[in-house]
């Protein structure tokens, strides 16, 4: 048998036929401009130099009508299926037609028969320019559906056939994606005049005998909201997605916060900014829907033309082989007026009023009363004063009773200190309690009535916190130097931007900071006359209330500067009015001196003991008699 021996000039030619194979693969790599996706036209141009390809893709018929060639359109038909027949119709070009009253005007594109412009006709953004609530490719209504042949197809890419009629009172388009000329799924708008609400509806004619109804059709609607106001970040903070389920459940996702939910029988989507909602509302409840938010802003960011990302994918039912869904589209302000006036559908859950008692409160008593200002006086910035003043007035008594229990507490402060030098340490503190409570019940003074008052006017503090970010009369409506009440009042632009603070100084907020800092000084004067001593253990109270008297000012500034100029000129004139009304109250109301003599007296009288007073101190007595039990016995 031969012997096989190394070859060398074998292997120098494997190696150069390699190098060779190589360097013709690296010339001849795809750039790329060759490796991204090909656009419908660049696929329907190389068609015409290629063999037929048998392949199923989704496919538009807008791809029909670039076709160059009968036998190219006979194969991109093929693809589209049964609805070829929409693609050769005259109107399957990229048109629009127009609906349009005095409040809104919509615009519907024949490509996917969906809406491509929403401008509201009433408003403007903060840069004067006309305010859309959709506009450039910002928003994407879509149905997915697989056809009888199990082709996907999206409807966004179809070409739907219009029929506009005008009527008296309203103006009707249909928009037909027709698979012949009785078979078709039809959007339906219906505008009527002076009115945010378009009618709409979506329902097919044949359905079964083009699309797998075993398989889900999926509505899909996408919206980029379009910021429309001056402080962005502020914007944002009051925009979240909002919906009703379940005909009178209410729920939203946390305005800042990037999340997803799936939610069953919703009646009603919103997609909300601050002044403004973009609403799907359904007559037959979803049953179940897929929402989604993405915050677009970010923490450093003032200048943006997106806030939020929101999203909705729906599965519609077939019933009897076919789609009926009668819906309602709402392009327009968050007026809690306007939205209430639709009856039964409880779109006053669209606007953040609060919740509890915060938002019984706006919705009966705050609203009320701004509504009946706004009649009279047309400048919402003395209105607001004028609010403040009723607010304060209806909250005097309480302001009245506080400082009364501080008067009546100041007074009896000699008497604490001397029980606190009689009984000192904390072996001694139950019996201190206890003879604390005898004297405040022989002088008829409750410790906890100053307490009361002020507890008592925190739901009025926060409901209005929430009631003025969400009134949208007062957008763009100006007073002093302030050009919009309803976002900030800068004075003077900085030239960086300060974390928390933002790129600007507004005045108001400095103006409610110095009020905030005189009240408290007032109340702690106040409070610092009725201050018991500081007992061993116990934190050191007059000390804390000096850290927040410089504390809750500082918060103010920083928090407000980027909020709207109306509530920080609710909180400087609230807090002047305050501090009027406790000089008032102290100068020529109240009289310490006859507080005394009144508490002289009360303690002469006989004292009846409530249940719970004596069971109180029945249960110190008994702690006093354990811990002195406890205590070591000296020798």
């Amino acid at each position: 048998m031969e012997e096989k021996k190394f070859d060398l000039n074998s292997l120098i030619g494997f190696i150069l036929l390699g190098l060779i194979m190589v360097w013709y693969f690296y010339t001849n790599q795809p750039t790329p401009e060759d490796v991204k996706p090909a656009t419908q036209e660049e696929v329907l141009k190389d068609t015409s130099n290629k063999k037929e390809d048998t392949s199923i893709t989704p496919t538009s018929s807008e791809d029909v009508l670039q076709a160059n060639d009968s036998a190219t359109i006979a194969k991109v038909q093929g693809k589209l299926g049964a609805f070829s027949y929409a693609a050769s119709l005259p109107s399957a070009k990229d048109e629009t037609t127009v609906l349009e009253n005095d409040l809104v005007k919509l615009t519907i594109a024949n490509k996917g028969g969906q809406i491509v412009e929403a401008q509201l006709k009433k408003f403007r953004a903060h840069d004067s320019l006309p305010l859309y609530l959709v506009k450039d490719n910002n928003a994407l209504f879509n149905l997915n559906f697989t056809t009888a042949d199990n082709r996907v197809l999206n409807s966004k890419d179809l070409f739907f056939e219009p029929t506009f009629t005008k009527n008296t009172d309203s103006q009707v388009l249909s928009m037909k994606l027709k698979i012949s000329k009785d078979k078709f799924i039809e959007y339906r708008y219906e505008m009527k005049d002076a009115d945010y609400m378009v009618d709409f509806a979506i329902k097919s004619v044949g359905i079964n005998e083009m699309i797998n109804i075993a398989q889900e059709v999926k509505l899909t609607w996408d919206l980029k909201s379009i910021s429309q106001e001056k402080s962005v970040k502020y914007e944002n903070q009051y925009s979240t997605l909002r919906w009703l389920h379940d005909e009178t459940e209410f729920d939203k996702i946390n305005s800042m916060s990037d999340d997803e939910e799936v939610v069953n029988n919703v009646n009603w989507i919103a997609y909300k900014q601050q002044f403004f909602s973009s609403i799907l509302i359904t007559e037959t409840p979803f049953k179940n829907a897929k929402l989604g938010v993405i915050n677009l802003v970010k923490d450093d960011q003032v200048d943006t033309l997106f806030t939020k990302q929101y999203s909705t994918s729906i599965p519609l039912v077939i019933k009897n082989g076919e789609m009926n869904y009668a819906m309602n589209w709402y392009y327009g302000p968050s007026d809690y007026h306007i939205l209430t006036s639709y009856e039964g559908k409880n779109l006053d859950n669209v606007i953040n009023l609060g919740w509890g008692i915060f938002g019984w409160l706006n919705k009966y008593v705050f609203l009320n009363v701004f509504y009946f200002l706004s009649k009279i006086i047309t400048n919402f910035g003395w209105i607001i004063i004028l609010m403040t003043i009723v607010v304060r007035i209806f909250m005097s008594p309480l302001v009245y009773k506080s400082y009364l229990s501080s008067a009546k507490m100041k007074v009896l402060k000699p008497e604490m200190e001397e029980l606190n030098t009689r009984l000192p340490g904390k072996e001694n503190a139950m019996k201190r309690q206890q003879e604390m409570m005898q004297i405040y019940n022989k002088a008829g003074v409750n410790p906890m009535s100053g307490c009361l008052p002020a507890f008592l006017q925190m739901p009025i503090f926060f409901a209005l916190f929430q009631f003025f970010p969400a009134m949208i009369a007062l957008r763009q409506e100006g007073f002093l130097w302030a050009d919009d009440l309803s976002s900030y009042d800068s004075v003077y632009q900085l030239p960086f931007y300060i974390p928390f603070y933002g790129d600007h100084v507004s005045l108001f907020p400095i103006l409610a900071s110095v009020a905030i800092f005189f009240y408290m000084r007032m109340s702690q004067s106040q409070q610092m006359g009725m201050q018991q001593p500081t007992q061993e253990g116990m934190p050191d109270m007059q000390q804390m209330m000096k850290i927040m008297m410089y504390i809750s000012p500082l918060m103010m500034l920083f928090f407000f500067n980027m909020y709207g100029s109306g509530l920080s000129l609710y909180y400087f004139i609230s807090n002047l009015l305050t501090i009027g009304i406790m000089l008032v109250i102290k100068h020529f109301i109240i009289d310490e001196d006859k507080i005394h003599a009144q508490i002289q007296e009360n303690k002469k009288k006989p004292q009846k003991v409530s249940k719970f007073r004596q069971k109180l101190g029945d249960a110190m007595k008994q702690a006093q008699e354990q811990q002195d039990k406890k205590k070591p016995k000296k020798k």
